[in-house]
């Protein structure tokens, strides 16, 4: 069997003297593993480095065997990746977050989402709402995504402050005010249409935001989310807060 796609690096571990056994994000494919020979050498180990785009082809005799990746460049983003903190913390948080799901799973709207958190984590202002809405489509993939359109009491789609733990669904402000000690806040700017033009996503917003998908995260993978998934997450929101804090220390 074999097959060519585009692949992003999660992860690169060591297996025998040179080789390693590399494990890639496809959008055709899902997440998928294989050999690569040689891949501790110097001409490969600088391209199988997490958020590194490399086209990869995959070879086994049988489609349940590991196979083995040739591969070849397509883009790097090793540097602006270790440029800061958030880069490194944050290509590790979402290779975590896609380690959810089933292996070999086509799902090509999160390769493309993965994508676009990569090339932006340079910038934190961008990155942090990324990331928060990359954890909202990976619970959305897996079956438990939230709905945020409308209000799950009156069906209002203004003024959307709240989520209820238990159904998942948005709640008007009004609505939720008597309940609001019981309920999620839903920052504005997950909410479509709340944010004014021209304001800023704040740390708080960012912080409401990942309480939001974390909530639903321990509840759906109670085991995952008790172990480095939420260190990773823990290592983001502190990256995070001190980008925010330099750059609008007037907010806090």
């Amino acid at each position: 069997m074999e097959w060519t796609s585009r692949g992003i690096v999660l992860s690169a571990r060591k297996h025998g003297e040179t080789d390693v056994i590399l494990e890639v994000m496809t959008p055709d494919r899902g997440r998928h593993l294989g050999l690569v020979r040689g891949g501790r050498s110097q001409k490969h180990r600088p391209n199988l480095q997490p958020g590194n785009e490399l086209e990869v082809t995959w070879r086994a005799r049988l489609s349940d065997h590991l196979g083995t990746f040739t591969v070849d460049p397509v883009k790097a983003r090793t540097a602006l990746l270790m440029g800061s903190p958030l880069g490194l913390h944050g290509v590790q948080h979402v290779a975590a977050l896609l380690r959810l799901l089933p292996e070999r799973d086509a799902h090509p709207n999160l390769f493309g989402a993965l994508e676009v958190v990569l090339d932006h984590l340079d910038r934190f202002d961008i990155a942090a709402p990324l990331l928060v809405r990359f954890e909202l489509a990976l619970l959305d993939e897996l079956g438990f995504g939230l709905d945020l359109a409308a209000c799950a009491a009156t069906g209002a789609t203004d003024d959307l402050a709240y989520v209820s733990p238990k159904s998942a669904r948005a709640v008007s402000r009004d609505a939720g005010r008597p309940y609001h000690d019981k309920l999620l806040p839903l920052p504005p700017f997950l909410a479509d249409g709340q944010r004014q033009p021209g304001s800023e996503i704040t740390f708080q917003d960012v912080s409401e935001g990942f309480r939001l998908t974390g909530f639903f995260l321990d509840r759906h993978f109670p085991q995952d989310f008790a172990g480095p998934l939420a260190d990773l997450r823990s290592h983001v929101a502190t990256s995070l807060e001190r980008e925010y804090r330099s750059a609008f220390p007037w907010s806090f």
